[in-house]
């Protein structure tokens, strides 16, 4: 289990950069009076997202593998990391949707249907809901994970130096 340690912490520490974003969507008003603006404004969560796999597998770089870390060795570490956070995905989607900002699903289907992106209410409330935003956050965060990995260990990884 020691060997998990650096991923599990790093898994722990994206979760709550992740609550703490949804925290500022909500102050900003992102899930009410600036709803039209969520759609665009929530990517910018790239920016942490990014930085925080980068900074973990830094870790991990330096921690365990003592400064020198091979591209499968980061791959692998943030592959693991990344099923830990799909894994608690559900979990932070839950405390997002009924902790944080329960009135977020019922003032996105309004405004939805009066956009006309749905017809009705009951066609928004089948997309926006905590079930499927539970599916898609798992999938999401093991698909984004994996990728931000492979693209961040080509700069982190150690170069061989041959003599």
């Amino acid at each position: 289990m020691k060997t998990l340690a650096i991923e599990i912490k790093w898994a722990i520490i994206f979760v709550v950069v992740s609550l703490l974003w949804m925290v500022l969507e909500k102050v900003c008003g992102l899930h009410g009076p600036y709803i039209d603006y969520h759609l665009y404004l929530t990517n910018l969560f790239a920016i942490p997202a990014i930085w925080t796999f980068v900074l973990a597998l830094k870790d991990k770089k330096r921690r365990y593998y003592n400064g020198h870390m091979t591209y499968l060795q980061g791959l692998l570490s943030g592959i693991i990391i990344s099923v830990f956070v799909a894994a608690l995905s559900p979990l932070t989607q839950w405390i997002v949707s009924y902790v944080i900002t329960p009135e977020y699903f019922p003032n996105v289907i309004k405004r939805s249907v009066e956009l006309g992106y749905y017809k009705t209410t009951t066609e928004a409330a089948a997309y926006f809901n905590y079930k499927h935003y539970a599916v898609q956050g798992t999938i999401g965060a093991l698909m984004m994970g994996v990728i931000t990995t492979a693209i961040v260990m080509l700069f982190l990884r150690s170069k061989n130096r041959t003599v």
